[in-house]
């Protein structure tokens, strides 16, 4: 008996030396040679980056010991451990998430079928259980030798991308190479995240684009984090490098929850609720027509000027981000005066229409700052569809369920006071400062119209005209006509803001509200 029970100890023992080795050479799947030269690059494996990311020891690796299974090709020869992706689940501030890291030591991070079918089963999971999904992704797409069942991979990928939509955040991180079929994950996700210099994302590269089109285009030019985020409009977040991009990560889930059947986070800063924000009632200049800054305002009213902006450097005439007010996360929209006005066009209504749906899935109550003097005019912006574009910004306000509160700081002309979350296409709460303007359009330009006749044939046009335009912004202009009507709820003095945001977020924390039963609508894309 005893005999046989030391058998079966050193049995175990054998077989744990087995698994200890296994594990060993899996940690080091690429080889250390390969893992030197990432480091000379300057840039984290993906182990690492899965350990800054994740709370301390909380990552629990899943599908360690998968090798891919295809031949030729010399594929047979080369079998490491992970198949180029580590997969698992862990806890960002204590909330649970799922996540792959690709890692580029390993056939170059390029995804095959074994790899492919990892992320698919970590996202299962993800949905599954209703958590984030984060993929740090750093390969050259597909794996050439593995040819359609590679294709494949990246289809069920993307078929699970879509299924997720609205249903648990996904957030993508480029922390290299993303190029071809590779990149529309990334794209069908809710963020994206790039490194300066780093990270590149496009469908084909320079030497493609030059021997199709015979443009000279460098590969930081065609698909870099500064182009993505300043001219494409497909990267949301552009940090230096990839420890502040991991640290934002987890900013960034702090405002969401883990799925569409949660509220967000309640985080309470000790930022009064109550508290005024006498700044507010000298920021804005005395004439209509000089722009100011509009962060401004948000940083002021939201709990200890924290303002996470989303797409900061695109399309800067709307400005897009998640803050809180007494502890409750808002998503904010507002027109950014410092920029061409604040006017809509087709980028920056396309920016806006996205920000405004994903809170709309996740729960998050809509802010909107208004001072708007109308859509952009011109021959490009009409040939280009700003018709169809700025129709976007509108489906996104009328399908939206969350709680929504409109602020007009100033002006709020035409059909773009219309889109920006008016009472009229199902705001629940609007609001305006005494310095509010509400009119088919500016004074000027109404007054050019209205009485073109009686301006030609007066002896003194220009007093004729300046009278007018006095009469008209006493008559038609001020917010008081707008309150009379009941299309603002209220005239607050600015310093009140904060405070009247609070109370408002407060009353319609319990607003239920359901869509017609259908299919889904029909977005104009």
């Amino acid at each position: 008996m005893v005999a046989s029970l030391w058998s079966m100890e050193h049995s175990m023992a054998e077989r744990l030396k087995e698994l200890e080795a296994r594990k060993a050479e899996a940690l080091v799947a690429g080889g250390e040679r390969a893992i030197e030269r990432h480091h000379a690059k300057g840039k984290l494996t993906a182990r690492e980056r899965l350990e800054y990311l994740l709370d301390e020891g909380s990552f629990q690796e899943l599908d360690m010991l998968t090798r891919h299974n295809a031949s030729g090709m010399g594929l047979e020869d080369s079998r490491p451990f992970t198949d180029g992706v580590i997969t698992g689940y862990g806890k960002i501030d204590g909330r649970k998430v799922c996540v792959y890291s690709q890692d580029f030591t390993v056939f170059g991070g390029a995804l095959g079928e074994t790899h492919g079918e990892k992320i698919q089963k970590i996202m299962d999971l993800a949905t599954t259980m209703g958590l984030p999904i984060i993929g740090l992704n750093d390969g050259a797409g597909a794996r050439i030798q593995e040819g359609v069942a590679a294709l494949n991979a990246y289809g069920g990928i993307f078929y699970r991308n879509t299924r997720a939509s609205g249903v648990v955040p996904q957030v993508s991180v480029i922390l290299g190479p993303c190029a071809g079929g590779a990149v529309y994950s990334p794209a069908l996700t809710d963020f994206i995240f790039m490194v300066k210099d780093s990270s590149h994302m496009f469908i084909t590269g320079p030497d493609v684009v030059k021997s199709v089109t015979g443009e000279d285009v460098t590969l930081e030019e065609l698909g870099g984090a500064q182009t993505h985020a300043t001219r494409s409009g497909v990267a949301n977040f552009v940090l230096p490098d990839e420890k502040s991009v991991l640290d934002e990560v987890r900013y960034l889930l702090s405002f969401l929850p883990s799925n569409n059947m949660e509220e967000p986070p309640r985080i309470l800063v000790g930022d009064d609720p109550d508290r005024l924000c006498e700044d507010l009632r000298d920021l804005l200049p005395d004439s209509s027509n000089q722009p100011y800054d509009m962060k401004k305002v948000i940083t002021s009213i939201v709990d200890n000027g924290d303002y996470m902006e989303v797409h900061a450097t695109y399309a800067q005439q709307v400005t897009c981000g998640f803050a809180r007010v007494d502890g409750h996360t808002v998503g904010i929209v507002a027109n950014q005066p410092q920029t061409l006005a604040g006017v809509l066009d087709i980028a920056s209504s396309e920016k806006a229409a996205r920000f405004v749906r994903t809170c709309d899935a996740f729960n998050v109550p809509i802010v909107t700052f208004v001072d708007v003097p109308g859509f952009m005019p011109g021959v490009s912006q009409e040939y280009g569809g700003i018709i169809r574009h700025g129709a976007k910004l509108l489906y996104a306000f009328c399908e939206a369920t969350v709680p929504r509160i409109s602020i007009t700081t100033r002006k709020a002309y035409g059909g773009a006071y219309v889109v920006m979350n008016s009472k009229s296409i199902g705001a629940d709460l609007a609001f305006a400062w005494p310095t509010a303007e509400f009119a088919v359009m500016g004074a000027s330009g109404a007054v050019g119209i209205v009485h073109r006749r009686d301006l030609a044939e007066a002896d003194d046009p220009e007093a004729l005209r300046t009278q007018l335009i006095d009469d008209y912004e006493e008559r038609y202009v001020n917010p008081y006509i707008a309150a009379e009507r009941g299309f603002v709820d209220d005239v607050i003095d600015p310093a009140d803001t904060r405070r009247v945001l609070a109370k408002s977020l407060d009353l319609l924390r319990g607003k239920r509200e359901e869509l017609p039963k259908r299919k889904h609508g029909n977005v104009p894309l």
